[in-house]
């Protein structure tokens, strides 16, 4: 089964095209990378894998659905997402075990939900699993930024999702935040058993390994797509982000980028 699927989507609101006939497939155990400048459409798209907007034009296939044929309520339980918006949702205050067992009922903030053991137990395999366990009983406000994308991703896997969204979760890093998370972000994508990934980010560093595809995106249209290793090339990334661009993978698997040196007598041109 396809975990997504869009065929000939574009997305305009007012005169303004954010997707133009954007065809792109998720299938299950794959990983996939977003990458593109500024305006690319990469927002948009993740708003469509989420089940938050519909397509202008086209069609988008979401874990075995229809848009447009499916009870977008009952679709969204089963799609996990991690961005900046939801964060700022999450109150301060919040005990970073309950930001994470909260999404077992879908809420921002523990009321008087009744959570079983079984819930307690994935929430603590969870917060294990992102080196979040000596902060259960921290408030969300008080952690560092790098702590706060990791509980945000674990909240995002609490109800076990077939697809995982991850919108820019590098953003506001340090070094080591960014090194710490790419660590634990690697760690899951290399999981068998972790859900259908799709990550979006700026900058290739932020890759984790067992990323598995990659899509470049830009003004709405797909630049590249494909098995990483052929996607992310020198030439593919120059188009896309209009600068000569060099881009390489170590011997440990991550990626980097840089613009390419100007050679003698092309100064000034």
């Amino acid at each position: 089964m396809s975990v997504v699927e869009l065929a000939d989507v574009s997305v305009r609101r007012g005169h303004s095209l954010l997707l133009d006939g954007v065809d792109f497939a998720v299938e299950e155990g794959e990983r996939w990378v977003v990458i593109g400048p500024n305006g690319a459409g990469k927002t948009t798209l993740l708003s469509l894998l989420s089940a938050q907007t519909f397509p202008t034009q086209g069609m988008v296939g979401l874990l075995g659905e229809v848009m447009g044929a499916v009870d977008v309520f009952e679709l969204r339980p089963r799609i996990g997402v991690s961005s900046s918006a939801i964060a700022e949702r999450i109150p301060r205050g919040e005990l970073v075990r309950d930001v994470v067992v909260s999404a077992s009922y879908a809420v921002m903030g523990r009321w008087r939900e009744a959570y079983d053991e079984m819930d307690f137990q994935r929430a603590a395999q969870l917060m294990d699993m992102f080196d979040l366990s000596g902060l259960a009983d921290r408030t969300f406000g008080t952690l560092s930024e790098g702590e706060r994308k990791r509980t945000e991703i674990a909240r995002a896997l609490m109800t076990d999702p077939e697809l995982l969204l991850l919108d820019e979760p590098g953003a506001g890093l340090d070094l080591a935040g960014r090194e710490h998370l790419v660590a634990t972000l690697s760690a899951m994508c290399l999981d068998d058993d972790a859900p259908a990934v799709v990550l979006v980010t700026h900058h290739v560093e932020e890759i984790p390994l067992g990323i598995t595809h990659a899509l470049l995106l830009n003004h709405g249209r797909v630049s590249a797509q494909g098995l990483v290793e052929e996607v992310l090339t020198d030439e593919n990334l120059t188009a896309t982000f209009g600068l000569p661009l060099q881009v390489r993978r170590d011997d440990d698997g991550r990626w980097t980028a840089k613009a390419a040196p100007v050679r003698s007598g092309q100064e000034g041109s």
